[in-house]
């Protein structure tokens, strides 16, 4: 289980790999779609449906949230085909949770290409991964290196911070991930490049982490610069960022008296793409009311909080009994059996539990 490294400039052994997989070998995090490195041993090989539909999920989520998700995905639909087979309402609903919603959409456009384009083998290589919807430099990188063995570099925000202490590196990020890159590449080796690329992802994980890491049980305390300087608390360095701004909303939650809910399936592009929620205004500093339907909507005084990416939004909340044979200018009702809060986005979720504490006093 020996890793081949890479020579440095001078002729020298690079140390890094080598000491990275042995340690891994013995701490290497059990993870439900992982082959760890005594299944790897043993011949056995990762499934690369498995190891890329673990990437997309894990993509600004953590592997706490991932865990039952795929779990669940994987029991639901255990092939490729059987997911690129499922109905686009039944994978995001099952999605409901994960968040990045345009995630799941790219995520049916690669089962689908996958299973059509490709008899349902995926790629084998970097670049030919690359060619899929959905899949960018990272994620060929990983699931090339991980699934295929290829020597491919992969970086997240683990590794990142590993190298930049590894090298003591304090150019901020993001300025410094190229760099970052160049480094990570250095110590790629030829053999077990996806265990060597898991293994930085689990140092940083549990040892390197981003506050207080623990230098003494650290594989690569030996020739870590930032341990020896004094700075691996500091690194990586970051730019301020500027505070996300606000922007708001109404959204509208409308019952009938047989207990269906007013919902409408979001436009397919935009945040919560394709996902379903209760109706909407425009989400900005002055939006303008859209009631979906004529109606004496309340206000609340209630406001559903939620961040994304770049702004905090805040949706005021406004409810209003339906009358039976209401026909909404825009949505669709759904009956109180058929409809499962779970199978909403989170925020749509914090509506539901806002606006119903509301209507049960109406």
């Amino acid at each position: 289980m020996h890793a081949r490294a890479r020579r440095a400039s001078d002729g020298r052994m690079d140390p890094i790999a080598p000491a990275l997989l042995a340690w891994y070998d013995r701490h290497a995090r059990v993870l439900p779609w992982r082959t760890g490195p005594a299944d790897r041993a043993a011949g056995r090989r990762p499934d690369p449906y498995r190891v890329w539909l673990s990437e997309i999920m894990l993509q600004q989520t953590t592997v706490a949230a991932v865990r039952d998700h795929f779990r669940r995905f994987t029991d639901r639909w255990p092939t490729v085909e059987a997911l690129a087979a499922a109905e686009d309402a039944e994978i995001m609903a099952a999605w409901a949770g994960l968040g990045y919603y345009a995630r799941a959409r790219n995520l049916i456009a690669c089962a689908r290409a996958v299973a059509r384009d490709h008899q349902g083998r995926f790629p084998a290589t970097r670049e030919g991964l690359l060619n899929l919807p959905g899949i960018g430099p990272y994620t060929a990188a990983a699931i090339a290196a991980i699934a295929f063995d290829e020597p491919a570099t992969v970086v997240d925000g683990n590794v990142e911070r590993v190298m930049a202490r590894l090298h003591d590196l304090h150019t901020p990020l993001p300025a410094a991930k190229p760099a970052l890159t160049a480094l990570a590449a250095r110590h790629t080796p030829q053999d077990r490049p996806g265990d060597h690329a898991q293994a930085l992802m689990d140092l940083g994980a549990t040892i390197c982490t981003p506050k207080s890491p623990v230098c003494g049980l650290c594989p690569l305390r030996a020739p870590c610069l930032a341990r020896l300087n004094g700075t691996a608390a500091l690194l990586p360095r970051k730019a301020p960022k500027q505070p996300p701004p606000l922007r708001q909303g109404f959204v509208y939650v409308g019952r009938r008296p047989d207990g269906a809910w007013l919902l409408e399936t979001r436009p397919p592009r935009g945040l919560l793409g394709g996902m379903l929620g209760f109706p909407g205004s425009d989400w900005s500093d002055a939006p303008t009311p859209a009631p979906p339907a004529r109606a004496n909507w309340q206000d609340t005084g209630a406001e559903a909080r939620h961040t994304f990416t770049h702004f905090h939004l805040a949706l005021r909340i406004l409810t209003a009994r339906l009358p039976q044979d209401c026909i909404p200018d825009r949505g669709h009702f759904v009956p109180a059996t058929a409809f499962r809060p779970a199978s909403l986005p989170s925020l749509m979720r914090k509506v539901h539990d806002l606006a119903s504490h509301h209507l049960a006093q109406g």
